[in-house]
């Protein structure tokens, strides 16, 4: 089957209460949130969703912002907390063991992709003082290049300021997505390809932060 026409799967009960009772709120009331670019995202079949990762801010903004359920890893330790768990579950979370293998974590993550999902990936992997990209891996690439989707790079603008490494209590700065065009996976899984394809969304997510905030 085509990957592209694959459906996107249908946000469950608990992702819309989520969504709307508690990252809406907190997105654009308290950090004045907004987003541009959503005629860039893909409405159906699997995608690579690839940010930059400034604060713990970032899953849930980027799971509800773009108008699509977007799945993430989780510790699996996580899943087994009573509500937590299913709250999570619900919202596209997919357990990873702690110690798996990286290659587990793309297999996992690739099956999501296979079953017509939005898969968030932190180009960094983890967070960065400055919310910029600094040290892309290749992992997204190499998800794309497995699965035959097209990455969707999102600049996070701001949120390494409202809640960054190191900070116990939110900074109540304005917190933007801006989403970009999205770019094709890479043509094989050569380290070459993945590289190439790599430094690209890193230069185009760097890009889309340097244009900084939109103003309304």
């Amino acid at each position: 089957m085509d990957s592209a026409a694959l459906l996107a799967p249908r946000p469950s009960l608990t992702y819309r209460l989520v969504s709307s009772l508690l990252v809406f709120p907190i997105f654009r009331w308290l950090f004045r949130g907004s987003t541009s670019g959503n005629e860039h995202v893909p409405s159906q079949g699997p995608l690579v969703v690839v940010a930059n990762h400034g604060s713990h801010l970032d899953p849930p903004l980027l799971g509800h912002a773009l108008g699509r359920p977007v799945a993430f890893m989780a510790k699996a330790e996580l899943f087994e907390i009573p509500i937590l768990g299913g709250v999570i579950r619900a919202c596209g979370a997919y357990p990873v063991r702690r110690g798996a293998s990286d290659r587990e974590a793309i297999r996992t993550a690739t099956a999501r992709l296979n079953e017509g999902w939005a898969t968030g990936v932190f180009l960094d992997g983890t967070r960065q003082h400055d919310g910029r990209v600094n040290h892309p891996l290749p992992g997204a690439a190499l998800l794309a290049a497995r699965s035959g989707a097209p990455l969707l790079p999102v600049a996070i603008i701001n949120s390494h300021r409202a809640l960054g490494s190191g900070s116990s209590w939110p900074r109540l700065v304005p917190i933007q997505l801006r989403i970009g065009a999205v770019i094709p996976p890479p043509s094989g899984r050569r380290k070459a390809d993945l590289e190439a394809t790599t430094e690209e969304v890193q230069r185009r997510i760097n890009s889309l932060l340097d244009q900084g905030l939109l103003r309304p």
